[in-house]
């Protein structure tokens, strides 16, 4: 299975609160961000990396590329306008063929134990039917969390609003088969322009989504979120 990154978000709410460096190269507890998601990907035993980075970032490339000598990289650089706009960018880099069907997604300000990831892609193989597997947590310390709601057998039944409260939501990964990709028109006919907006498509469009349980993640959006993931990785990630 080929890995795909979303790391082309600007941070402003990070540059906001005095980090300049491209978010994917903020330090969180000693390491950059980008390097905690790395971690996980190599710990799952996956070597084929394909990344989004915005066009006036620095520095991401070398610095995966020398840190990360197991990894094989793919990058391409541009800036796109939503998420979704960046899953859709990720496509020719992700081998998507007869022998490489699904891929799984990251967004780069996930911090997540580094074995979760092979847990949650084992999880996801044993999902046959499904066009999306959603990784989701019951630790919510988001602004805009993405709440899922799911029926006994881990079928996702609503996304969002519908699903607030439910105690549930994402946790910044993702397996999709590549069929999701012959949505990618109508999506932008929606004028859609984030990432959980193509998930909702997804669903209600009948694609089969299910969902695995990963435990504690932390989202990486604001000054205030690099103690509290500090904290988490200080803490065993309990």
């Amino acid at each position: 299975m080929n890995v795909g990154i979303i790391a082309a978000g600007h941070g402003e709410r990070l540059q906001a609160g005095g980090y300049l460096q491209p978010k994917p190269l903020v330090p969180v507890a000693g390491r950059p961000l980008i390097d905690h998601v790395l971690a996980a990907i190599e710990a799952s035993g996956l070597t084929n990396v394909a990344c989004i980075v915005n066009e006036q970032s620095r520095g991401i490339e070398d610095h995966c590329r020398t840190a990360w000598p197991s990894l094989d990289f793919n990058f391409v650089r541009r800036t796109t306008p939503s998420s979704m706009e960046s899953l859709f960018t990720l496509r020719p880099l992700l081998g998507l063929d007869g022998q490489a069907d699904r891929f799984i997604l990251l967004t780069v300000d996930a911090i997540l134990p580094p074995r979760v990831l092979r847990g949650f892609i084992d999880a996801a193989t044993r999902c046959i039917d499904a066009d999306v597997v959603l990784a989701v947590t019951d630790y919510i310390d988001d602004e805009k969390p993405l709440w899922v709601q799911c029926s006994d057998d881990g079928r996702v039944t609503a996304l969002g609003d519908a699903a607030r409260g439910s105690g549930l939501v994402t946790a910044g990964f993702y397996v999709y088969a590549n069929r999701i990709y012959d949505e990618v028109e109508a999506a932008r006919t929606a004028g859609f322009t984030a990432l959980r907006q193509f998930l909702a498509h997804l669903l209600a469009r009948g694609y089969r989504v299910a969902a695995a349980s990963v435990g504690k993640t932390v989202d990486v959006d604001r000054p205030e979120d690099i103690a509290t993931a500090e904290a988490f990785i200080r803490g065993g990630y309990q």
